[in-house]
Formats: structure tokens, sequence, C-alpha cells
């Protein structure tokens, strides 16, 4: 005991020479997933890929509570990683982000079963006869989330083209959009409790492509194939942020699904930015949070990694960047509090 009493005076000591961060750093008050939380949302998340987690001031910030409470994986799920050859699955690499947030008692978003990229050559190049690849597709979902069980998970990515077409890909050129469904049936085979969302950008606002996608979560509905959720990735440009981005979640939550704003990063068409630039990314930042927050089935929010230094926008968008809330040194930037102020808004 004389030893805790020690340590005590010692802590108390040092709160008073130093002011009281010590205090703040054992009971963190503020954060992105705190700040989430105290405005009833599930989580604040982040994308990650195991790699970077050698980075120590990187896995520091990620492992901490106050400012994640939910990871994606951004590769190590999809197709070419967890089915290498027809038939044979790896997890290997994806059990390490599991892991992970079993260990640290973070949420896990399964991302993705069904998408037109990142593909293994043996799919892409195959010629395969309609029932031969509905047998694939669902035979992948199945193994996919079977293993990964009681998660959020993105069964359907990306379907759409900018216009509200299907896009034309492996899975619809052979089977139309009859994919959809059995991709979606077999997740839920999988696992009845998983929640199944279909996810999509370019979808943030109202438009040929929104409205493309809420006609397909009505007939799938209609249908009774299993749908919970829509994914918004939100990958924006500053100064573009829609202006109905709000009433936008508000149609997808009427059609008895929840959200998701799934991939948010917001990037700068020139680097460097000004300090104009710089507020005008906090406002956007803020817009889009406080959408999310004003929309009780919005569960949660996820950037598509928080810092630049890992930012997938450089060499996606030659030229462009500088979209996360913290930048190449770790340093919050502006956008950092543009988030926290979006879930500290009030609605009426």
């Amino acid at each position: 005991m004389p030893a805790l009493l020690s340590l005590l005076a010692v802590t108390a000591f040092a709160c008073g020479v130093l002011g009281t961060p010590s205090a703040s750093l054992l009971f963190p008050t503020s954060g992105l997933n705190l700040a989430a939380k105290s405005a009833k949302k599930l989580y604040f998340g982040t994308a990650t890929n195991s790699e970077q987690w050698n980075d120590t001031k990187y896995y520091n910030i990620l492992k901490n509570d106050a400012e994640f409470g939910q990871v994606t994986p951004a590769n190590v799920m999809k197709w070419f990683a967890t089915e290498p050859e027809e038939g044979v699955f790896t997890f290997q690499d994806a059990d390490i982000i599991a892991d992970f947030t079993k260990k640290t008692g973070k949420l896990l978003r399964g991302h993705n079963c069904v998408w037109y990229n990142q593909l293994p050559d043996w799919l892409t190049t195959g010629t395969f006869t309609a029932p031969e690849l509905a047998f694939i597709v669902s035979r992948h979902c199945y193994n996919l989330v079977n293993h990964y069980k009681g998660h959020v998970w993105d069964v359907i990515n990306e379907a759409f083209n900018d216009d509200g077409t299907f896009r034309e890909d492996v899975f619809y050129n052979t089977l139309n959009t009859s994919y959809i469904p059995l991709a979606l049936y077999a997740a839920r085979a999988a696992d009845p409790n998983a929640k199944l969302y279909i996810n999509d950008y370019n979808i943030e606002g109202t438009g040929a492509k929104s409205t493309a996608l809420k006609n397909l979560v009505k007939s799938l509905k209609a249908d009774g194939v299993p749908i919970d959720g829509v994914g918004i990735q939100s990958h924006l440009i500053v100064g573009e942020v829609p202006s109905t981005f709000q009433q936008n979640l508000e149609e997808f939550v009427a059609l008895g699904v929840e959200v998701a704003i799934t991939e948010l990063d917001i990037r700068f068409q020139s680097l460097p930015p000004d300090a104009a630039g710089i507020a005008q990314q906090k406002q956007d930042y803020e817009t889009v949070v406080a959408a999310c927050n004003a929309v009780e089935k919005c569960v949660g929010v996820t950037v598509w990694d928080f810092t630049d230094k890992y930012s997938w926008i450089p060499s996606t968008f030659p030229g462009q960047g500088d979209a996360c809330p913290w930048d190449e040194n770790y340093v919050k930037k502006p956008a950092y509090e543009g988030i926290i102020e979006g879930f500290q808004t009030k609605h009426h």
C-alpha cells in the first residue's frame, strides 16, 4: 500500500507541477470515437493495412479506443487475397486484422465479398457458364462470411456506373443482376446475424446513381432478399460535398435499411492547400459527420485511413491528396476538429 500511496503522491505532484495532462492521458476525454459514442453512434473507425503497424506512431493511434472503435481491412479480405486459386481459401492475412479487433474490442467491417476489382486471374480470365459462376459467387461469399461471423459486411461493392446503369463486369456479363441476391443469400446463410450492406461511391448526394441504388434496395426488399444497410463511401473533394447529403441518407433509411459512412476522405485537387482550403476541408468534414449525426439510422463513420502518410489518394489521383484528418507527420489537422464538431451538432 505505501507504494501505491507514493505513486499517487508522485502523480499528484506531476499534475501540480506540469498542469493536468497526466489525468487526460490516463482517462482521455476527447477523441473521434468518443465523440461518435457521445452522439449515440456505434463507432468512429478507420481502414487499415497491417503492414503499416510496424510504424509505432501509426499503431498507437490506431489502437487508441478514444480515436477508433472500428476497423475495416483495406485490402486483405478482397477476392485476390482470400481465394487466390479456385476453391482454395486463404485467410491468414485477414486473420491478422480480425485478431487485432478481437484483442482490442473494436468492431470489424468485412470488406468485401463481390467487387469487379482486385480479382484473381483465375476468375477474370476463366470462361464459366452461368451456373458455374453462380456457384463460385455463392461459395466465395459463404466461406468468407462464415469465417468471420458476427460482423458487418460489404457484400456487394460498386455495382453501378455513375449514370445509374449496372457496371458491366465478370459477374454482370454472365449472370446479369442475379449475382446480387445470390451473394446476399449466401452471406445470410453463412451468418444469420451479420449486417449485410451494399457499398458504393458517388452516392453521397441525390442523383442518378443513388436513385438506382435506392431502386435496387426496394426491389431486393420486395423480393425478400436480405439487405440491412447501404454504405456511403464518401471519397469527396474539398468544396464539393453535395448539399443533399443528409436528405439522401434519410431517403435510404426510409427504405428500411441503416446507412454508414464507410470510406471517408476529402481530398485537395491541387497541393499544397492554402489557408482557405484547409478551413473548407474542416467545414466539409463537419458537414458530412453532422449529416450522419442528424440521421438516427446512420450508425457510424469510417475514414479510409487516418493519416496522409498512408492515404490511397496520391497514387490513384496524382497531384491530389492531403485528404485525411492527420497529416503525414501525425499532426491533427483542422479537419480533425471538424469531425468532433460534426458529432456535437445539435438537431432540433
